[in-house]
């Protein structure tokens, strides 16, 4: 079976330019490999700082993180992102999500219902033409969630629209498929 190949150069700390490294070696010092989104983000030093930093902002916001995961995972079913779907399954798991709600947050819900009006805030935003009906970040203010929150919840779709641009204009390979297409080139 052929593995698919990134349209982009998918980069390594041994390929990367030289200011993208130093991100490289703090994204593999938290072990495991390195995503092919982001190898592919190290081709442009300024737009892998910008990433980092705007994801590294937003993790330390006041949304959970199980919040987080939701939303990404409602914005990549959204904008049918293969790679966002196959990368957050593990990463929501990470985040204390069972699989049921995955599944929900994927169809904008969630057995909780403050959740659940978070993310039928989100697709609004992401059907509307223009800005969401009033009625919905109305409802998700009075689910509990402050403008704060609401603010980060617009970042966080920003941030995971960003993501699965990337990874389908580059086409980008799941993770892993890099390193299996390396390993068959060498045989």
């Amino acid at each position: 079976m052929k593995t698919k190949e990134s349209r982009f150069q998918v980069h390594d700390e041994l390929t990367a330019p030289e200011r993208s490294v130093p991100i490289l070696k703090g994204a593999l010092s938290g072990g495991g490999q390195l995503p092919n989104f982001i190898g592919v983000l190290a081709g442009s030093p300024a737009v892998l700082r910008a990433y980092a930093r705007f994801r590294s902002e937003l993790r330390n916001g006041s949304l959970p993180y199980a919040t987080q995961q939701r939303i990404a995972l409602a914005v990549a079913e959204h904008q049918h992102s293969e790679y966002g779907l196959t990368t957050l399954q593990r990463t929501a798991r990470d985040a204390g999500l069972g699989l049921d709600e995955i599944a929900l947050a994927r169809e904008f819900d969630s057995h909780d219902e403050r959740e659940a009006m978070l993310l039928r805030f989100v697709k609004a935003l992401l059907e509307s033409d223009g800005a969401p009906a009033r009625h919905k970040h109305e409802e998700a203010r009075e689910a509990g969630w402050d403008d704060e929150q609401i603010l980060e919840t617009v970042a966080h779709v920003a941030l995971a629209t960003f993501s699965n641009l990337v990874t389908r204009a580059g086409d980008v390979p799941l993770d892993g498929s890099s390193e299996e297409s390396r390993l068959s080139i060498a045989a």
